[in-house]
C-alpha cells in the first residue's frame, strides 16, 4: 500500500502539467517570433488555413449569396496541407468522397422515402468506403457529407449539385491559397534534424566516455540513449520525405521567379549518420554485455579503458563540430590536426593494450577488440580526414 501511495505521489499533478504545457506554448511563441523555424512554419500554415476559410465564406456567402455557405470554407480549411502536392492529392480524395456521400444520400432517400431509412442504408456503405486505402484519411468526409445532406432535408438533384459545387469551390480556394501564398518548403527541417542527430550522437559518446572514466557502467542508460538516437534518425527520414514532396509542383515556379529554395544536405549525409547511429548502438550493446556480471567477457580496465574513454570523447567532439557545420548552409568540413594527432596516439595506445590483453586473456581481448572496431568505424564516419582516407 505504501508503494502505491509513493507512486501516486510521484505522478505529476494536473496543475504541474498545465504549467508545463503553458511553458511549452510560450517557448513555441517565442521561437516563432525569433526567426524561421518549425514553429513559424506552423504559424504561417495556420494563418493560411484561416485565410482560405474566410475567403471561401466571402465568395460563397457574400458574393454568391448562399445562405448556408458551409461546405466551401469547410473544404478550404482542410486542404491547406503541409505541402502543395499533398493539398492537390487530398483535394481529389476529399472531393470524390463528398460527391459519393451526397449522391448516395440522395439515392438512399429516394429509395427509402424517409431520413432514418436513408441514414441506415447510406452510412454503413460510406463507412466501408472510408476504409478504402485509396481515400487515405479523407474517406470519412463521404459519411459526414451524407449525414449533413440528410439532416438538412434537401437531397434532390439541385441540392446535391449545389453541395458538390460548394465543395469544388472550397477545394480550389484551399489549394490556390496553399500554392500561391508562401508555398511550404520543408528543406530546413532536414538540416535541423541532421544537425540534431549529429549533436545527440556526440552527447551519447560524451556520456559513455564520462561513465567509463567514473566506473559507472549503467547499461540501461546507454540503451535509452541509443533508442533516442534511433527516434531522431526516424525523424530525419520523415523530414527528408517531406522535403522531397514539398518541392513537387513548387520548385519550377520558384526557379522561374528566381526564388530558389535554400540548399539541403545531400542524402548521403543521411546514410552516413544512419551508419553512425548503428555503430553507437553496437558499441552500447557491447558495453552492456561487458557490464553484465553473468556474462563471460571481461571488460577492459585501467589505462586502456581511460584511453578508450578519451577516444570516444574526441569522436563526440567531432560529432558536435559536424552539427555546427550543418547549421551553416555553406559550411565546409574542417580538419582539426590537433584532434587527429590525439586520436592517432590513442589508437596506437589501444592497439598496444589489445595485444597485451590478447597475451593475458582471450575474452578480455574480445571485448576490447570489438569496442576498438566500433570506435574505428565511428572515427571513419565522423572525422573529415577519416572519411576521405
Amino acid at each position: 500500500m505504501t508503494g502505491v501511495t509513493e507512486a501516486l505521489r510521484r505522478q505529476p499533478r494536473p496543475t504541474h502539467a498545465v504549467r508545463e504545457e503553458a511553458h511549452a506554448v510560450g517557448r513555441a511563441a517565442r521561437a516563432a517570433c525569433r526567426g524561421p523555424g518549425r514553429e513559424r512554419d506552423l504559424l504561417v500554415q495556420s494563418l493560411k488555413a484561416s485565410a482560405a476559410a474566410i475567403l471561401a465564406w466571402l465568395v460563397a456567402g457574400v458574393w454568391m449569396g448562399d445562405p448556408m455557405a458551409l461546405m466551401a470554407p469547410w473544404v478550404a480549411v482542410v486542404l491547406v496541407q503541409a505541402t502543395v502536392y499533398s493539398s492537390l492529392v487530398q483535394a481529389v480524395r476529399q472531393f470524390t468522397a463528398i460527391c459519393a456521400g451526397a449522391l448516395l444520400a440522395s439515392l438512399a432517400l429516394a429509395v427509402t422515402g424517409n431520413t432514418l431509412g436513408a441514414v441506415a442504408l447510406s452510412v454503413p456503405l460510406l463507412m466501408l468506403l472510408a476504409n478504402w486505402p485509396r481515400f487515405g484519411d479523407q474517406g470519412i468526409y463521404g459519411a459526414t457529407t451524407a449525414l449533413f445532406t440528410l439532416a438538412t432535408g434537401a437531397a434532390d438533384v439541385h441540392a446535391v449539385g449545389h453541395r458538390v459545387g460548394q465543395a469544388a469551390l472550397g477545394a480550389v480556394i484551399g489549394v490556390a491559397v496553399n500554392a500561391f501564398v508562401l508555398p511550404p518548403i520543408h528543406l530546413r527541417d532536414v538540416r535541423e534534424n541532421l544537425a540534431a542527430l549529429a549533436r545527440e550522437a556526440g552527447d551519447v559518446l560524451h556520456s559513455v566516455a564520462g561513465d567509463l572514466r567514473d566506473g559507472d557502467w549503467d547499461a540501461q542508460r546507454w540503451s535509452h540513449a541509443s533508442a533516442r538516437l534511433e527516434r531522431r534518425l526516424d525523424a530525419l527520414r520523415s523530414a527528408r520525405g517531406w522535403s522531397r514532396e514539398s518541392l513537387r509542383l513548387t520548385a519550377a515556379p520558384r526557379r522561374a521567379v528566381r526564388r530558389l529554395p535554400e540548399s539541403v544536405p545531400p542524402e548521403e549525409d543521411d546514410e552516413r549518420w544512419s551508419r553512425v547511429t548503428g555503430h553507437i548502438r553496437a558499441l552500447t550493446r557491447t558495453l552492456a554485455v561487458a557490464a553484465d556480471d553473468g556474462r563471460a567477457p571481461v571488460p577492459p580496465s585501467g589505462a586502456v579503458l581511460d584511453a578508450y574513454a578519451d577516444l570516444l570523447q574526441l569522436i563526440g567532439d567531432a560529432c558536435h563540430a559536424e552539427s555546427d557545420r550543418l547549421l551553416t548552409v555553406d559550411g565546409a568540413a574542417r580538419q582539426d590536426e590537433h584532434a587527429e594527432s590525439a586520436m592517432r596516439e590513442l589508437r596506437e595506445q589501444l592497439q598496444d593494450g589489445l595485444r597485451e590483453h590478447a597475451g593475458q586473456r582471450a575474452d578480455g581481448a574480445t571485448v576490447l577488440g570489438s569496442l576498438l572496431l566500433q570506435a574505428e568505424n565511428l572515427w571513419s564516419e565522423t572525422v573529415p580526414t577519416g572519411r576521405h582516407g
